[in-house]
């Protein structure tokens, strides 16, 4: 598929498919690219139709069909949008740090796909906002989906999923008190089941939360 180059090729872009419950228009939508006027759109449709796949297939779909709804807070960035986010400090990284990352349609330094968007989970909320405990979450992604990084933000827990072809498995988090490193590979804590850190969670989802 060539770059849109009309709103009717941009439309059609958006009705891709990329897995059960979620077609590309889901990713598409940027506050920097809306507020300053800049078009969110891949320069290799492709490439981030194929990352993209990945990342709802193996990371996202298995989430929802076990937790309900999840709200995508940011997911897909172009080159152009990452690049002013990062250069006005809009909270983006620099553009190479995010090929594979959030910018989908460019492969990472180890000529790798990848895909990221920050989601919340909702039925995470609750449980959230009474003990703090991000970590719950945290660790059942970790036991349960083939992540390659995930990233913790203190609104609703709203966390930076990526799935990368090359995965490396790393979680960090910008909530207090416990900032920076949960996990990484190599780390005693990563090996293993870790049943024990969301069982008091789970146990307090009475009845699966709607989809």
């Amino acid at each position: 598929m060539r770059k849109p180059q009309s709103m009717k090729a941009l439309e059609e872009l958006g009705r891709v498919r990329l897995s059960e419950n979620f077609v590309m228009r889901d990713f598409l939508h940027s506050e920097i690219a809306a507020f300053y006027g800049i078009p969110n759109i891949p320069d290799d449709p492709d490439l981030a139709i194929e990352a993209g796949r990945r990342l709802c297939e193996e990371c996202l779909e298995p989430l929802r069909a076990r937790f309900g709804r999840i709200s995508i807070r940011s997911a897909f960035r172009s080159v152009a949008v990452n690049q002013f986010g990062n250069e006005h400090d809009l909270n983006c990284g620099r553009n190479e740090t995010n090929f594979a990352g959030h910018i989908w349609d460019r492969r990472d330094a180890d000529g790798g796909i990848g895909a990221t968007a920050c989601v919340i989970v909702h039925a995470l909320i609750p449980y959230y906002e009474t003990t703090g405990r991000w970590e719950a979450l945290a660790w059942w992604i970790h036991d349960h989906l083939p992540y390659d990084e995930l990233e913790f933000f203190p609104r609703f827990a709203a966390v930076n999923i990526n799935w990368r072809e090359h995965r490396r498995g790393r979680i960090t988090s910008f909530i207090p008190p416990r900032r920076g490193l949960l996990t990484k590979r190599g780390m005693a804590n990563f090996e293993g089941t870790h049943e024990a850190e969301y069982a008091e969670w789970l146990a307090g989802l009475r009845t699966p939360p709607s989809v």
